[in-house]
């Protein structure tokens, strides 16, 4: 872990509503790794007051080293509407790399990798961690989805890492099939199961993920979207049930945010 000030090299709009933030740092994040996050605050004023958790998006590499990260997140509230307005040069506080981090198999697989809305975020970094491993992408099948085709994310560059298959889908239809994420990966399971999937979204889709993976023994790993306040197990703010003891919680911020779906209560 680690607590530096950081300078915003670009803040440009994703789409309505998202943006992609890159941000110079030190070679620490060098050992930063799929899933794990940053909390964020601003160095001048005091509002908001609490620091903000971000997945990181892609490391940035300039020269054989890494010069900082990149952030993917979407306009909801006072903190993320304050940080849209932030210009090149200007300065914030970050900490991290914070969490645990996706365990990638050891052996060439067939891999699925689910995501809604901004829990996209993570899973560009996971599909460059696979390409670093010297893994093809061609076993690699993506499923995005969104509310409208103004919330799927991200779509060209998976394509640029060498996804072959991005299956999109929306709510309301706009883009690709009419229906959730989880309804074509539930088809794909069912016509040439995976032997690992990855997901990260909302609690309903991860519920809806694991209560396909588990009957089929499929492992499968979940990045949590959860409130946190201070990102280190300090303040037990983003609790998650352990699925086999009811007594014992987990922690989001310390424990994940990746979890293997048999050891949480989704």
């Amino acid at each position: 872990m680690n607590q530096e000030t950081v300078r915003v090299l670009w803040n440009s709009i994703e789409c309505s509503g998202y943006f992609r933030m890159g941000l110079s740092a030190s070679d620490a994040y060098a050992r930063a790794k799929a899933g794990q996050f940053v909390m964020i605050r601003f160095c001048e004023g005091l509002s908001p007051f609490l620091r903000r958790p971000f997945s990181i998006h892609r490391l940035i590499h300039k020269g054989g080293s890494i010069q900082g990260f990149e952030i993917l997140y979407k306009v909801v509230g006072e903190g993320t509407e304050k940080l849209s307005l932030c210009r090149k040069g200007e300065r914030l506080d970050a900490l991290g790399p914070l969490g645990n981090h996706f365990r990638l198999p050891g052996k060439s697989c067939r891999i699925f990798i689910a995501a809604g809305g901004i829990g996209v975020a993570p899973m560009y970094f996971l599909t460059e961690s696979l390409l670093h491993q010297g893994r093809g992408l061609h076993e690699c099948t993506v499923f995005i989805g969104g509310r409208s085709k103004d919330d799927l994310l991200c779509l060209n560059d998976f394509f640029s890492a060498g996804v072959e298959t991005v299956h999109i889908s929306t709510d309301d239809g706009s883009a690709g099939s009419c229906e959730l994420v989880t309804g074509p990966l539930q088809r794909y399971i069912e016509k040439n199961r995976p032997d690992r999937i990855y997901a990260c979204g909302p609690l309903p889709m991860l519920k809806a993920v694991a209560d396909m993976a588990i009957p089929y023994q499929i492992p499968c790993q979940v990045s949590v979207e959860t409130v946190m306040a201070c990102g280190m197990g300090a303040c037990l703010g983003c609790a998650v049930q352990d699925k086999n003891d009811e007594t014992r919680y987990l922690h989001a911020c310390k424990d994940g945010p990746v979890f293997d779906v048999r050891k949480i209560d989704l």
